[in-house]
């Protein structure tokens, strides 16, 4: 089963996850996994042909997972290629939230990958990221 579950009540035109992990690190992880599935129906068949390494910062985590995603969607957008995250490291330095991670993947092919959502952004609406008990969950919107 995977770490995420997409939410029932998300706005029209949009989709809704809530992603989870034992670690900070696992929960971006999965947020980055259920970004992909959205975008493409079939992400087994997703190759690892090219190796991107992304960094950002926030002021927050909440912003900080905004970010991290956006680099998904630019990937897509400008660059033409689907990527899914590999290795995530999520640490607080000096009150700012760092993101370094190793992205995987290859460029779009329709005779292979199942085109679903057409992701445009991550939204503000509902972002959250929280510790909950023994896990982190974040609560991410994204405008399809």
């Amino acid at each position: 089963m995977p770490p995420y579950r997409f939410l029932e009540d998300a706005p029209t035109a949009d989709v809704g996850f809530v992603a989870t992990g034992a670690t900070l690190d696992e929960c971006f992880q999965a947020a980055a996994d259920a970004t992909l599935a959205v975008m493409l129906g079939n992400p087994e068949s997703l190759q690892p042909r090219l190796r991107q390494m992304l960094h950002v910062e926030a002021d927050s985590v909440d912003l900080a997972l905004l970010r991290f995603l956006e680099e998904f969607i630019y990937a897509k957008d400008a660059g033409g290629n689907f990527l899914r995250a590999v290795r995530v490291c999520v640490n607080e330095h000096d009150s700012r939230w760092v993101v370094d991670a190793t992205a995987e993947g290859e460029a779009i092919d329709p005779s292979r990958h199942r085109l679903s959502g057409d992701v445009k952004a991550v939204t503000l609406h509902r972002l959250n990221v929280q510790r909950a008990e023994d896990r982190w969950e974040a609560t991410v919107v994204l405008d399809v």
